[in-house]
């Protein structure tokens, strides 16, 4: 079995819209032959808490705008650390990028095939690394 017509344009929307909400490294799993409660997983980070916040609410507002769809389940909030939506069809994991280091989500999906994302969604892999290493160079935090 693979990920649906509908989870797949439900991944690419939520990926452009993490996209475009300068998430780093989004990646999606077709999780459908492992799982039988959703097709697919989306994967996305962001180095601060607000910023993760800004992600989810850009997904949720354009996959209902765009999609009518609307999240059955939002977890996480309280502390924007890593925050769920679970759409039944895909479930979206936004997460800081220290949570995402540290449960290294992708190493328990990476036998299941990852799906083509927009253009903008590929270009944000290796964005965490690349915004950790600027940070580590200068700790007041300006850009040269």
């Amino acid at each position: 079995m693979t990920a649906t017509d509908r989870s797949i344009e439900l991944v690419n929307a939520a990926a452009q819209a993490a996209a475009d909400r300068l998430a780093h490294d989004i990646i999606a799993y077709d999780v459908s032959d492992v799982l039988s409660i959703t097709d697919a997983f989306l994967l996305a980070s962001a180095p601060n808490d607000r910023q993760v916040k800004s992600i989810v609410d850009e997904i949720e507002e354009r996959l209902n705008k765009e999609l009518g769809a609307k999240p059955v389940r939002r977890e996480g909030d309280r502390d924007a650390r890593w925050i769920l939506l679970d759409y039944v069809d895909i479930v979206v994991h936004v997460q800081h990028s220290e949570e995402r280091v540290f449960y290294a989500l992708e190493r328990l999906w990476k036998d299941c095939p990852e799906l083509t994302l927009p253009e903008d969604a590929q270009k944000t892999r290796g964005k965490a690394a690349e915004h950790h290493q600027g940070a580590a160079a200068d700790p007041d935090g300006e850009l040269s």
